[in-house]
C-alpha cells in the first residue's frame, strides 16, 4: 500500500507530536504549511491555549507580499512570529514543523525566527 503525500505527512505529524509538547515555560511553535499560505502559531499544551499567531492571510501583510507561498514570506511570517512572541515574553520554544519536512518555506521560517530572537 503507497501512501499519499497528506498521509505521509500526517504520519510524520503524529510521529513528532508523540516527543514534541509545549508548557508554559516553553511552548509550542506549530508550522502549518498549505499550497498558498503558511500558518504559524505557539501553542501552550498544558492549558490548551494559543499564545501568538502570525500568518500570511493577514491584511497588513498580504499588500507586502506576491504569494504567501514562497520562501520569502515565510521568512517574513518567522521574524514576525518572533516580534510577537519575544513581545509577550516568549524567548524559548519548542519547533513544530507540523508533519513537513524541514526543508524550503518551512526551514527558511525557522532560520528567521531564530535570528530574530527566539530560542530552540
Amino acid at each position: 500500500m503507497k501512501l499519499t503525500r497528506k498521509q505521509s505527512a500526517r504520519r510524520r505529524h503524529r510521529r513528532v507530536r508523540r516527543k514534541v509538547e509545549g508548557s508554559a515555560e516553553r511552548p509550542r511553535l506549530a508550522v502549518f504549511r498549505s499550497n498558498q499560505h503558511i500558518y504559524v502559531q505557539v501553542i501552550d499544551d498544558q492549558q490548551q491555549h494559543t499564545l501568538v499567531t502570525a500568518s500570511t492571510v493577514e491584511k497588513e501583510l498580504r499588500s507586502q507580499l506576491q504569494s504567501g507561498a514562497t520562501c520569502q514570506a515565510s521568512a517574513q511570517i518567522g521574524k514576525l512570529i518572533a516580534q510577537r512572541s519575544l513581545e509577550k515574553g516568549i524567548s524559548k520554544v519548542v519547533f513544530d514543523r507540523g508533519g513537513n519536512l524541514y526543508h524550503g518555506r518551512v526551514q527558511a521560517l525557522a532560520e528567521a525566527a531564530r535570528e530574530a530572537g527566539l530560542d530552540f
